[in-house]
This record gives C-alpha cells, sequence and structure tokens, in this order.
C-alpha cells in the first residue's frame, strides 16, 4: 500500500464516526428578552438556573431538535473574534477597519 492510499484509508475511517452536535452557546445582551424570544418561537425551556454570583444560564430545545441552545449571564464563550465580543457585551460591534498594502 503506498502511502496516498494509506491515508485515503484513514480518511474513510474517519468520515464513518458517527458525531452529532448536542449544544451550542450562543451570546446574547439581554437574557430575558433571548428568553422570551425563544419561548414565542414554540422552543422548550429546559432550564433558567441563577446562582448567587450572577451565574446565569438558560437552556432550550428546539422541537423535534436532539441539539439545543444555552446562553445567560457570565457564561465563559471563550475567546471571541473582536467582531463580536462588543454584541456579546451588549454593546455595538465595531466596524472592521481596512487596512491597505504597501506598494
Amino acid at each position: 500500500m503506498t502511502a496516498t492510499e494509506n491515508d485515503a484509508s484513514s480518511v474513510t475511517n474517519v468520515m464513518n464516526v458517527d458525531l452529532k452536535l448536542e449544544v451550542v452557546v450562543i451570546p446574547v445582551s439581554d437574557v430575558d428578552r433571548a428568553k422570551e424570544f425563544y419561548g414565542r418561537l414554540g422552543w422548550r425551556l429546559d432550564a433558567d438556573f441563577r446562582f448567587d454570583n450572577g451565574f446565569r444560564v438558560v437552556q432550550f430545545t428546539p422541537p423535534g431538535s436532539g441539539c439545543l441552545i444555552q446562553f445567560g449571564t457570565n457564561v465563559n464563550l471563550g475567546p471571541l473574534p473582536a467582531r463580536h465580543r462588543a454584541s456579546a457585551r451588549g454593546g455595538r460591534p465595531r466596524r472592521a477597519r481596512k487596512t491597505h498594502r504597501a506598494a
């Protein structure tokens, strides 16, 4: 078997892995407004937990879906691209700056 055939064989095995998306964490600026929005869509409210330290997590599942969404306050989304940070905090996103290449 050549190196190319071996690489193709390993790719085929990876493609047979059964993967499922189960949770999507989304940034919101107003948790109560987002909760109302998803409730009006008919999504099932699974949880709304509030803690003394200001942490809050809300979880919804769309009808017929195996995937759910979570959002809240003090939810760590990990590193966000700069263009998304402001909207996650409730502010307006900054416009991307144009860069000029030297000629």
